[in-house]
């Protein structure tokens, strides 16, 4: 999966993580078929809080911010509709997320790890208006979770071995 991260805010540092932690959540998620053997994409936009409540207005009729919008390429109901390569966007408040990593005890950019994984399941058209659908939403925020915590073991257990050698 190809996945292009755009950071408006200049503040996000961990973009490789980023993308890393969405492209092993994306081995488990049923993706659409490779149209003339394109991978699937997105992108991930990070923006600050008053850009996201301009397009939570604008978008959803909701007044102030909010973690995470979704907007796919296509709707779920789209029959006959060419399956594309970019599955579409996802918009996440940097501070938004950082709020609710502090209030989860976990690093912010775990945070925007889980929104993004949220998003794309999204992108693929799956929403949660019920607690059966929030089930698998659920299941990927929490691999999201995992997968960063071992990004940031790996890492950790490089620098070690580095210091070492």
């Amino acid at each position: 999966m190809l996945i292009e991260i755009l950071d408006e805010t200049g503040r996000f540092r961990r973009r490789e993580r980023l993308a890393r932690v969405l492209r092993r959540v994306a081995t488990v998620v049923p993706l659409p078929p490779r149209l003339d053997g394109a991978e699937p994409e997105m992108t991930v936009v990070l923006v600050d809080d008053a850009a996201i409540a301009t397009r939570n207005r604008a978008d959803r009729g909701v007044d102030g911010p909010t973690d995470v919008l979704a907007y796919p390429l296509h709707e779920p109901d789209d029959a006959g509709f060419p399956s594309i390569p970019h599955l579409g966007d996802v918009v996440i408040s940097l501070d938004t997320a950082r709020r609710q990593a502090r209030s989860r005890g976990r690093p912010a950019w775990h945070e925007v790890a889980v929104l993004a994984s949220h998003g794309l399941l999204h992108l693929l058209g799956y929403d949660h208006r019920s607690p059966v659908e929030w089930a698998p939403f659920e299941a990927v925020q929490g691999l999201a979770e995992a997968e960063a915590e071992a990004v940031d073991r790996s890492r950790s257990a490089y620098r070690s071995l580095r210091a070492t050698s």
